[in-house]
């Protein structure tokens, strides 16, 4: 498996871990839909969140949550409303971004943003 590829499994995990820590109880990892993914799909207080894992080695260029453009956000809530209708989930969703930078001594550090995509314009 490629570096990167490693660095983004521990990204994911580093998230679920945060999550489970914080009250979370994870559904899905992985989740796919035709071409889109949902990294993590997990319920807290009768609302179901998905969480899209984004970590970068530096913060040089952009933030790791920059990265996530309209294009990925309409797949990620395509995918996310197939796994609803699929599993006849009937609660309330929310988009939630987990960003993960290294500090100056090289540990991730967590950043949660919850309502992530409320900002975004996704058409």
């Amino acid at each position: 498996m490629a570096d990167h590829n490693d660095f983004g499994k521990l990204a994911e995990d580093l998230a679920v871990d945060y999550l489970n820590k914080n009250g979370y109880k994870i559904l899905v990892r992985n989740f796919r839909f035709q071409k889109a993914e949902v990294d993590i799909i997990a319920e807290r207080d009768d609302l179901t969140i998905v969480v899209e894992v984004k970590a970068r080695s530096t913060d040089f260029f952009i933030l790791p949550q920059e990265a996530i453009t309209k294009a990925k956000i309409r797949s990620i809530v395509s995918a996310t409303d197939y796994f609803m209708e699929k599993s006849a989930r009937d609660q309330e969703v929310r988009f939630d971004i987990i960003s993960l930078l290294p500090d100056e001594n090289g540990n991730l550090v967590i950043e949660h943003i919850p309502d992530a995509f409320e900002a975004f314009d996704a058409n």
